[in-house]
């Protein structure tokens, strides 16, 4: 299985129990920080055009601000309707101060 490790954000940059949109070469992606791990997710919700980063965080779930579908951070899994098909996730892994997105998962 091939690797391309990305860097997108600094540790700093995204406080405990947040999140923020990053992008890794052509890739939109949702960027969380749960208890001090990082995890990556596609940022657009499978169920409509919505981007994740623009709904809530509650403990390890994001809520879609369009028609609140969620899903876990850490597996992606749909949590229900109205979400069909579950969210595609990244894997993560820090290098010194840089949060990196392997992109080729």
């Amino acid at each position: 299985m091939s690797q391309e490790w990305v860097a997108v954000a600094k540790t700093a940059d995204i406080e405990p129990g947040k999140m923020m949109p990053v992008t890794a070469g052509d890739k939109q992606l949702a960027l969380y920080n749960i208890g001090g791990a990082f995890y990556a997710s596609d940022n657009e919700c499978t169920h409509a055009y919505a981007m994740l980063t623009d709904g809530t965080i509650d403990g390890d779930v994001i809520e879609c601000p369009l028609h609140g579908g969620a899903f876990e951070i850490k597996t992606g899994k749909g949590l229900g309707a109205p979400i069909f098909c579950d969210l595609k996730c990244y894997p993560t892994r820090v290098s010194g101060d840089a949060v990196e997105v392997d992109v080729a998962a």
